[in-house]
């Protein structure tokens, strides 16, 4: 399986808070059948002010720790972009590091706050767009504003986003109302990928398994792996060479 939101760098965000537990976690994401993961560090101005030379520098210490230690997880570098204007200058300036392609288009794994959906947001979608970039909302079962009504999400699939729905939730691991939201995204055919967006090994471990096997019960096994290993994998193509027989179940 192929997870493309985790937060395994060392020492950067709110995940992995040194490289044993950076280390820990990375094993368990083997154990649990995880091949290939892109790191996706927190990019949030005025909380996580990480930018590509930093987290480029941490990323290439971890592979080498990874290596070292045997560990057979290929590992690729992007970032969980938060939503702000910083966006625009660090778009325009190069500065954003990308989860891979998706239709000729730069994928930008992109947070809305967890509070609602700001107004705005669709414009800045449309300018992206612009840019050949296309925005995949990162964990959109758990906002609070589609939490509420799950109808707020269906202007961001109109404008043609993509949507990372967190293994977790569809197993239940986040609670009833984001378990909900995520099979309702499931059957409307708008998920494009599963992730862990692990973070700790007990509260947000690098598990994919679990909620592939949710999302089997949902959608058929077919389906659930192709949101583990086919369009993650098309996805990321950029970072990994992954064999054809890798995107299969």
């Amino acid at each position: 399986m192929i997870d493309l939101h985790c937060h395994l760098l060392p020492g950067i965000d709110d995940g992995a808070r040194d490289l044993d537990q950076a280390l820990r976690l990375a094993r368990m994401a083997v154990d649990d059948g995880i091949t290939h993961c892109v790191a996706t560090p927190h990019i949030h101005p005025g909380r996580w002010d990480n930018s590509l030379d930093n987290i480029s520098a941490v990323f290439r210490e971890f592979r080498a720790a990874l290596e070292g230690a045997g560990i057979p997880l290929q590992l690729g570098m992007a970032a969980e972009i938060r939503l702000s204007e910083e966006i625009l200058t660090m778009v325009a300036s190069g500065r954003v590091p990308f989860l891979g392609r998706w239709e000729g288009d730069r994928v930008l794994l992109l947070e809305l706050p967890h509070s609602h959906i700001p107004p705005g947001v669709e414009q800045l979608i449309r300018w992206l767009q612009k840019q050949g970039i296309r925005p995949m909302i990162a964990h959109p079962e758990r906002n609070k504003d589609v939490l509420r009504d799950f109808a707020k999400v269906l202007p961001l699939a109109r404008l043609g986003c993509l949507f990372q729905v967190t293994a977790g939730a569809v197993a239940g691991d986040f609670g009833e109302g984001p378990m909900q939201r995520a099979h309702e995204l499931l059957q409307q055919n708008l998920v494009t990928i599963l992730a862990t967006d692990a973070h700790h090994e007990v509260r947000r471990p690098p598990v994919l398994e679990k909620g592939r096997r949710a999302a089997e019960a949902v959608v058929g096994e077919s389906v659930s792996w192709e949101l583990v290993r086919h369009n993650p994998g098309r996805i990321a193509a950029s970072h990994f060479v992954i064999a054809s027989h890798d995107r299969q179940p």
